[in-house]
């Protein structure tokens, strides 16, 4: 039998590789990947991988040809190759209903928002930040997918003890942060978050990250029966990797 060569294409990170250890293959700010095949559409459609929501992750690892640690990608990298891989799968016309309306996105026109490297410590995955209301300097990381699988377990853990609490936010700040006043103990950054950082603090600084985290934001200009344009948000309907559904 004749081998076939998978036709393949790179892709961008927004991080632009700076966030990885040099002898990392994700610090060359770019990976291969291949189109989906017959094989993806298999991944896409298996019940029991969408029922434990890792559809997604098994679908991505298997469209990257570039060897690296899949847990090893930031979420905005990770963004970045499921909107490419929807554009090599199925075009870049992505349509659904906001509003009431029919809308349809280019998703090759969404703007990237690249790693601003000026704003990191030592050139590498660690960011200073000041507390707006209490002036309190901290240090912060982006989280990489095992970080989030981390998270994940923990708040899962949370919830089993106390199923009345809601810790997401407590719990992700944990991790994201790194320093407090310069102290890097972990108990030191739990103890501030638990008991010292105000909630205007919290939400100022989860504004922040949301806009320079490196990512490609799903958003896109909308105008209303009233003519107003605004910025909305892509949802991600089932349409977005299953455009058969009808969704």
């Amino acid at each position: 039998m004749s081998e076939f060569k998978f036709p393949t294409e790179e892709v961008e990170l927004p991080s632009k590789g700076l966030i990885y250890s040099k002898d990392n293959p994700l610090s060359e700010g770019k990976i291969e990947m291949k189109y989906m095949t017959a094989k993806e559409e298999d991944i896409l459609t298996n019940q029991n991988y969408i029922k434990q929501g890792v559809v997604i992750d098994k679908l991505l690892k298997s469209l990257i040809i570039t060897k690296i640690n899949y847990d090893d990608l930031i979420v905005g990298d990770k963004n970045a190759i499921l909107i490419a891989a929807r554009i090599l799968g199925y075009g870049k016309d992505y349509e659904f209903q906001y509003k009431g309306e029919n809308v349809s996105v280019d998703l090759t026109e969404l703007q990237t928002r690249y790693l601003d490297e000026s704003k990191m410590i030592e050139d590498k995955n660690e960011f200073s930040y000041t507390l707006p209301h209490t002036n309190t300097p901290i240090t912060y990381r982006i989280l990489t997918t095992r970080d989030e699988k981390k998270v994940e377990a923990e708040i899962k853990g949370l919830k089993k003890i106390d199923k009345q609490s809601s810790p997401e936010l407590s719990t992700r700040l944990k991790y994201i942060i790194t320093s407090v006043n310069g102290d890097a103990e972990n108990k030191t950054i739990r103890e501030f978050v638990d008991n010292y950082m105000l909630a205007r603090d919290s939400r100022a600084f989860r504004e922040h990250i949301k806009q320079t985290q490196p990512d490609i934001p799903m958003v896109f200009d909308f105008v209303g029966e009233n003519g107003v344009e605004e910025d909305a948000v892509v949802p991600m309907t089932a349409g977005f990797l299953w455009p058969d559904a009808g969704v």
